[in-house]
C-alpha cells in the first residue's frame, strides 16, 4: 500500500510539474517579433486553462485557453519595428511569467542542408572569408540582430518542442562564431539597410535531401523512398523526414516574413524529382505557417560549381540539379533564386562548402529588399538564356533576359563552351554583345557547331556578369539553324 501512494504521489507530482505554465521556444527571453503583424506566442499549461498574455508596448491584454493537450496560442498585435526592449507577461493556470528583452523587427527563417548549417567559424576542413573581421566586428549588432538556432535533431516521431536549441542569442564575438554564416550575412545586410532589428531561426542539417524537410507520409504518397526504420537508420546522412519531424514542426508557425534556403547537393542526381518535391515542401511549409496566400517568400541559393566525380551517381549530374532548381523557382510562387556560379575559388573543386558566404547571404538579402521591402533600386536580374541560332554571319545569338544594359566584360570569359557534332568542346573566351543584351558567339572556326553553353558541369566556374555585378546562370543551349 505504501508503495502504490508514494507511486500515486510521485505521478501527482509529474502531472503538477507537466502543467507549470510555460512558453514553447522560439518563445523566449530575446526574441524578435515580426513587426506590425499578428505575432504567434504560444506555450503549455493544463488542459483548458485560461491564460492571459500582455505586452509593454500596448499594454492590452489578449485571453485564451489551452486547448485538451495544453498547448496555449495568443496572437499579439506588433508595433512598428524599433531598439526598444519590450516586455511580454503570461498570466494563468496559477502563475506568472514575464518574458524579458523582447524586440520587434523583421523575422525570417533559415534552412537547408551544410551550406546553410555551416557556422561563421568554419569546419575543420573549410573556411568562411572574411569571418574573423566579421566575428570581431559583430559586437555593434548587439541589441540590432538575433538568431535562434535549432541544433541537429532527428526524430522518428513528431516533435512539438524544441528538443535542442540555442535559445535567442546576440552577436557577441562568442555566439557569433557559431552562428551559421550565410544566415548571419544575410541578416547583417537586412539590418544595415533597413535599420530595425532582424532576428534569424535557422535550422539546418547537414547531408539533408529535400526528402529530409517533408513528413513521413508525404514520402509515403511519393512510393519510391525505403522508410523502414531500418535502413533510415543505417542511413548516415539525407535520412527522409527526420528533420522535418525533429527540427521543422516544433518551430512551425513562428510568425516570420520569409524563408531563405541553402540546400540541393545531396539531391544531385536527383533532378527528374526535385521541381515537384521542392515545390510541395514550400506549399506544405507555408500551410505549417498559415500562408494561404504564397504570401512568405521563398529564396534559394543555388549550389555552387564542385566535382561530384566521387559521388556514387552524382558524377556530372550538378548542372542538371542547378537547372531544376532555376525551374522550381517558376513554378513555386513568390520564390527566387541567387546564382553561384562565380562563387567558388579554382582550388575548391572538392570542397563542397566554398569559403565565400558573404556574398551569398548579400544576395539573398538583394532579393528580400528588392522584392518585399521597396528598393527597386538594389538590382536582382540573374541574366537567363532564353535560346541559341545561328545567324548568317556566323555568329550564334543567344538570347538573353537580364542584361539589357550589358555584361561586365566580352573578353577573358571563363564557363563558356561550344559542343559540335562530333562532341568536341570548345572553350570560347570573347564574346560581343548586342544592345539589347544578347550574347554574340563567333564560331567560324567550328565545323558543325551544335550546342552553345555556360557553367555546364559539376566544377565549371564562371565570371561573367551583367553590369550590376549579378552572374549569368547556367545555361545549355541548343543551336537553332
Amino acid at each position: 500500500m505504501k508503495r502504490l501512494l508514494f507511486s500515486l504521489a510521485a505521478a501527482l507530482i509529474c502531472i503538477s510539474a507537466a502543467a507549470r505554465l510555460s512558453v514553447k521556444e522560439p518563445c523566449s527571453d530575446g526574441m524578435v517579433l515580426q513587426q506590425q503583424t499578428s505575432a504567434l506566442v504560444w506555450g503549455h499549461c493544463s488542459p483548458g486553462a485560461k491564460i492571459s498574455v500582455k505586452a509593454s508596448w500596448d499594454n492590452k491584454t489578449v485571453k485564451v485557453t489551452a486547448d485538451s493537450s495544453g498547448t496555449w496560442r495568443a496572437r499579439l498585435q506588433t508595433p512598428e519595428a524599433s531598439y526598444t526592449p519590450w516586455t511580454i507577461e503570461v498570466k494563468g493556470d496559477g502563475e506568472r511569467m514575464l518574458l524579458r528583452d523582447v524586440l520587434v523587427g523583421e523575422v525570417w527563417l533559415a534552412s537547408g542542408q551544410s551550406n546553410m548549417e555551416m557556422p561563421m567559424h568554419g569546419y575543420s576542413s573549410s573556411t568562411v572569408e572574411g569571418a574573423a573581421d566579421a566575428i570581431a566586428l559583430s559586437v555593434k549588432l548587439v541589441g540590432k540582430m538575433r538568431m535562434f538556432t535549432v541544433k541537429v535533431t532527428e526524430s522518428e516521431e513528431i516533435l512539438d518542442d524544441v528538443a535542442n536549441g540555442t535559445g535567442w542569442k546576440d552577436p557577441l564575438p562568442e555566439n557569433t562564431r557559431w552562428m551559421s554564416a550565410t544566415a548571419f550575412f544575410f541578416a547583417r545586410r537586412l539590418q544595415e539597410v533597413l535599420d530595425v532589428p532582424v532576428g534569424i531561426i535557422s535550422f539546418a542539417r547537414g547531408g539533408a535531401r529535400v526528402e529530409s524537410w517533408l513528413p513521413k507520409t508525404v514520402l509515403e504518397a511519393y512510393g519510391d523512398e525505403d522508410l523502414s526504420p531500418e535502413t533510415v537508420a543505417a542511413r548516415q546522412w539525407g535520412k527522409p523526414y527526420m528533420m522535418y519531424h525533429g527540427m521543422q514542426h516544433p518551430i512551425q508557425g513562428y510568425t516570420a516574413k520569409g524563408f531563405i534556403w541553402y540546400q540541393g547537393c545531396s539531391n544531385v542526381g536527383l533532378h527528374d524529382t526535385f521541381v515537384q518535391r521542392m515545390s510541395d515542401m514550400v506549399a506544405l511549409w507555408r500551410s505549417d505557417w498559415g500562408d494561404e496566400d504564397n504570401a512568405m517568400p521563398f529564396y534559394q541559393v543555388e549550389i555552387t560549381p564542385y566535382d561530384y566525380a566521387n559521388e556514387p551517381g552524382q558524377g556530372g549530374q550538378a548542372c542538371l540539379l542547378r537547372a531544376a532548381q532555376l525551374e522550381s523557382t517558376k513554378v513555386i510562387p513568390n520564390s527566387a533564386i541567387v546564382i553561384t556560379d562565380d562563387l567558388v575559388k579554382p582550388w575548391e573543386y572538392d570542397n563542397i562548402h566554398p569559403s565565400m558566404k558573404e556574398p551569398v547571404g548579400c544576395r539573398l538579402a538583394a532579393l528580400a529588399l528588392n522584392r518585399d521591402y521597396g528598393f527597386p533600386g538594389i538590382r536582382i536580374d540573374y541574366p537567363q538564356a532564353q535560346g541559341a541560332r545561328m545567324q548568317a554571319d556566323g555568329l550564334v545569338k543567344v538570347s538573353m533576359s537580364g542584361a539589357r544594359n550589358g555584361f561586365d566584360r566580352c573578353h577573358m570569359i571563363e564557363g563558356l563552351e561550344v559542343v559540335d557534332a562530333a562532341g568536341s568542346v570548345h572553350k570560347i573566351s570573347d564574346i560581343i554583345y548586342d544592345w539589347n543584351g544578347n550574347i554574340l558567339v563567333d564560331v567560324r572556326t567550328i565545323t558543325d557547331p551544335r550546342e552553345v553553353r555556360y557553367c555546364w558541369g559539376d566544377f565549371v566556374p564562371g565570371n561573367l556578369h551583367n553590369i550590376e555585378a549579378n552572374p549569368v546562370a547556367p545555361f545549355c543551349c541548343p543551336i537553332e539553324y
